[in-house]
């Protein structure tokens, strides 16, 4: 059977393109099909693999989609991979790379991980973001990460709302509606709780509210949250994991659903530095301290 993967790469750094480089030379070698994006194919320069067009059929049809990059990366990647339920495979050549698989020390280990099929693959919940002015659709869209309702100028006066019924009005610089994985991202910058991964749930965010009541809210996956911007209040954006923009004039009512379609990554088997419980990943990642800590007293 002909395997075939797709590989992307943030064009931008050297060190990201010598490690795809590295990760096609490797699979062509190893028998598999290599797709490269025809805007990356360049820069890359690997005549071993075949140049696709970005657009929605370059996942169709592969195994897998390996990334080189950081979370910006993936979650560009993501686009292309979620119409196919293609899984992905970070590697992580940015800062910190919650959503990444790999660090760039085992990205020989998590190749051959991937041609000796030793991964399984997990699904990560999505939202669907609606936003309507005068009963017209003026954004229909999705995001992995989260969709965020932000000032242009000057501060939004906003009512939130959550399953059709008004929760509380706030001035402020815009909200964060995110999922689980998302958690970790502007939400958590923005004091937004820790949400592993597994469990299903919405997050509302207000960032810089002027108000008594303006904590973070975790709440059901089969809610729906919305944020409608005062008529007689300026304008705002619309952004979906810092990718997509639109414009959000006042009086726009933005709703925020659980995706139809989930986001697929892919999780190695057998190497070092991945497959690791989350708790132990927010360690690493943000280098928590733990010194001390002796573990379950056994019998």
């Amino acid at each position: 059977m002909n395997r075939t993967v797709l590989v992307t790469v943030h064009t931008g750094r050297e060190a990201a393109v010598d490690s795809a480089r590295l990760v096609i030379g490797r699979l062509v070698d190893a028998g598999l099909t290599v797709r490269v994006l025809d805007l990356e194919a360049p820069e890359l320069g690997c005549p071993g693999a075949e140049v696709v067009p970005g657009d929605a059929d370059a996942a169709k049809g592969a195994e897998v989609m390996i990334v080189l990059g950081g979370d910006g990366s993936l979650l560009r990647s993501a686009e292309l991979a979620r119409p196919t339920r293609t899984p992905l495979l970070g590697v992580n050549l940015g800062h910190v790379g919650f959503l990444a698989e790999a660090e760039v020390a085992d990205l020989a280990a998590a190749v051959d991980s991937v041609v000796a099929g030793r991964y399984d693959v997990e699904e990560r919940m999505t939202i669907d973001i609606l936003a309507r002015q005068n009963g017209q659709i003026i954004a229909d869209t999705w995001a992995l990460n989260e969709a965020t309702v932000e000032k242009r100028d000057r501060m939004l006066e906003v009512v939130a709302e959550i399953d059709g019924r008004p929760l509380s009005r706030w001035g402020c610089d815009g909200v964060i509606c995110a999922t689980p994985t998302g958690s970790t991202a502007y939400a958590f910058s923005a004091g937004g709780p820790v949400v592993w991964p597994e469990v299903e749930a919405l997050l509302m965010v207000p960032i810089s509210a002027h108000a008594l009541f303006a904590r973070p809210l975790v709440v059901s996956p089969r809610s729906t949250l919305a944020i409608e911007i005062l008529p007689d209040t300026p304008g705002g954006v619309l952004w979906c994991d810092g990718r997509r923009r639109f414009d959000l004039p006042s009086g726009t009512r933005v709703e925020v659903r659980r995706g139809s379609a989930p986001v697929r990554l892919a999780r190695l088997h057998g190497v070092e530095s991945t497959g690791a419980p989350f708790t132990d990943r927010l360690v690493a990642k943000f280098e928590l301290p733990v010194q001390g800590w002796r573990g379950r007293v056994r019998p």
